[in-house]
């Protein structure tokens, strides 16, 4: 999006809609959102998996990764 609008001015713009489309619009922006973060999670899974089959992963329970972690710091 190359013409930016500043929040003012896109607040003012759904003043003018009517409750209906303001309702509208708030479900539309939700279910936008959920999409990206859906979108985002997916990305972190696909990244994740792959560093698992790379063996770039560490495992074990919380006193173990806990341990690994203050080893890395000395």
């Amino acid at each position: 999006m190359s013409d930016s609008i500043s929040l003012q001015k896109v607040i003012e713009y759904v003043e003018f809609l009517s409750t209906e489309e303001q309702d509208l619009l708030v479900e539309l922006i939700q279910k936008r959102r959920i999409e990206n973060r859906r979108e985002e999670i997916a990305i972190n899974a696909r990244k994740t998996l792959a560093a698992f089959k790379a063996g770039n992963v560490k495992r074990g329970n919380l006193e173990q990764l806990k341990a690994d972690l203050l080893d890395d710091d000395e």
